[in-house]
């Protein structure tokens, strides 16, 4: 799950991170408004999205006066926000952030992820701060210094000292950015988050070490500890397709190909992703049905494929072992009945009760593709769907 900037910043704030001030807003008032607050005689006016790359689409603005923050906020609210993250299609704007100025003296690059391999929470930090850090560290990936913490011990002293004294924060505010950087991994570890970024981590002429921006994202299966993360989800930044999908306990994923595939189990949606490929087919979505799946399930998962305007065919396989074989059938029966199916559908079962699932599928009096196993069925979903042109 992801946040807002303002969101995250608020976050941070509680765990002791010093951030600038600033005020959301939904409206070209509301930001003047936010400035008149804040007082001082700069802002910047930030478009809040679920992508990186802001300040490069034109999401992030300065303004040096009070009507100069309504004009950008005018602008800003309401347009189509194009970043690298967001695809060519961008994402609207509905909400922005005003924040008070700050004189930058140098920018720094601070992260934190889980890593999968050492199973530890990484921080990662670079000089290089700023809008290119993706091109750093594709470049020039010695420019950015790791730390694997210790689970138990946590980020120690001389870990944040040393990380510090590394990307050049100055003797005078080592302290400040040791601080920070052990308040931030307090912040990841006690919020279940499986991401946070500070870029620009800012040094200010003043000497002051702040989170300039912040990002946050979540473990999903660890929200129901943290109800008041789950709460500043905003849906619409999120595809509402995705939305659906959860409310019916599927796990879907929207895709750029043309064959829709209904499966239970991730491992085996995964393979037959892979299988569609390898004959020279693409998937539209991954849609793992679970192993609990019922004939309305079956149904929600059909309707949810064809939203996709580009499928031209579909691929249920089922490997019936929790999930039993006659009731996907079923499901499936159900589902291309109700929603009075028009392209064509190809079905693999195999597993508890296959025999009874393939003849319910049999005298369903629907035009069936029936597959023998994976490859079976991945050849003749390809070839259904090129036949569809």
């Amino acid at each position: 799950m992801k946040i807002h900037e303002y969101q995250a910043k608020e976050i941070l704030r509680q765990y002791g991170v010093i951030t600038p001030r600033g005020i959301a807003c939904f409206s070209a008032d509301e930001a003047v408004s936010a400035a008149q607050k804040l007082g001082g005689d700069t802002w910047v006016v930030k478009a809040q999205i679920y992508a990186g790359g802001r300040g490069k689409g034109g999401g992030v603005k300065v303004a040096r006066s009070h009507d100069e923050v309504g004009r950008l906020a005018e602008s800003m609210l309401g347009m189509r926000l194009v970043t690298h993250q967001t695809g060519p299609e961008g994402r609207t704007v509905r909400r922005l952030f005003i924040e008070e100025g700050v004189d930058i003296a140098r920018e720094y690059y601070v992260g934190m992820v889980v890593d999968r391999s050492s199973q530890r929470v990484c921080l990662m930090a670079s000089a290089e701060g700023g809008m290119d850090i993706e091109q750093v560290a594709a470049q020039t990936p010695e420019k950015i210094y790791k730390v694997y913490i210790d689970p138990i011990a946590g980020l120690t002293d001389s870990e944040a000292f040393d990380i510090a004294a590394k990307i050049g924060i100055p003797d005078v505010s080592r302290n400040d950015a040791a601080t920070l950087l052990k308040n931030l991994y307090q912040a990841f570890d006690d919020k279940d988050a499986s991401l946070v970024e500070i870029n620009p981590l800012a040094l200010t002429a003043d000497r002051r070490v702040l989170a300039l921006d912040a990002k946050m994202n979540f473990d999903d299966n660890a929200l129901f500890r943290h109800p008041e993360v789950a709460d500043l989800r905003d849906l619409d930044e999120e595809d509402p397709v995705e939305i659906e999908a959860a409310r019916h306990d599927l796990s879907y994923i929207p895709l750029d190909g043309n064959i829709g595939c209904l499966v239970n189990g991730a491992g085996l949606a995964m393979a037959t992703m892979d299988i569609i490929k390898l004959y020279g087919g693409s998937p539209a979505n991954f849609l793992d049905v679970g192993g609990g799946a019922t004939a309305e399930k079956v149904t929600e998962a059909f309707k949810l494929m064809l939203k996709n305007p580009k499928l031209t065919a579909i691929l249920v396989n089922i490997f019936g072992g929790i999930m039993k074989c006659d009731v996907i059938a079923e499901g499936v029966v159900q589902a291309a009945r109700e929603v009075q199916l028009t392209v064509p559908l190809v079905v693999r079962l195999e597993g508890t009760n296959v025999q009874i699932g393939k003849r319910i599928l049999a005298d369903s009096g629907l035009a069936v593709i029936s597959a023998e196993n994976m490859a079976d069925a991945a050849q003749k979903a390809v070839n259904a769907a090129a036949a569809r042109g």
